[in-house]
């Protein structure tokens, strides 16, 4: 598996949201933020997808799309967009492919016990393709009006 790397083009991928089919391709021309989480309508997760949601607009006037990724299903996805009204599509990645195109699949403590899961994670790729920042391990607390501040300084 190669190494994802700021500075350097993003992993091609294609897969499938609560709005279609996306890809890196059809996300070029604008900012796009792709953000791992680990799981639809738990407390921090619901947190960060309302964050993204509130600030929608300000990501769409800045030129950047927003995308969320998980294991969940399409089912789990579409009852989590409806329930909290978010705008962007959400991608099912059941069988993890984007997870380890982006490196962000780890160990990680449970209630005293050692799980596999997704690492809270955010990637800001250009117009270009191009991965530009990454934010992982993150805390969902004021990291929306990061990646927003982000966006802004590079639109």
């Amino acid at each position: 598996m190669s190494e994802i790397v700021v500075g350097l083009p993003a992993p091609a991928f294609t897969a499938t949201s609560t709005q279609g089919e996306i890809s890196l391709d059809t996300l070029r021309g604008n900012f796009a933020v792709l953000y791992f989480y680990p799981k639809d309508s738990t407390p921090g997760c619901t947190t960060q997808a309302q964050g993204f949601r509130d600030h929608y607009q300000d990501f769409v006037d800045a030129g950047c799309q927003i995308v969320g990724i998980s294991r969940d299903s399409l089912k789990s996805h579409t009852n989590f967009t409806e329930k909290q009204a978010l705008p962007f599509p959400l991608i099912s990645d059941p069988d993890e492919t984007l997870c380890q195109l982006f490196n962000v699949m780890k160990m990680k403590n449970m209630y005293g016990k050692q799980v596999r899961g997704i690492e809270r994670s955010t990637f800001l790729i250009d117009r270009d393709g191009v991965l530009v920042q990454e934010w992982r391990g993150l805390r969902v607390p004021g990291h929306v009006d990061q990646v927003l501040q982000a966006v802004k300084d590079r639109a």
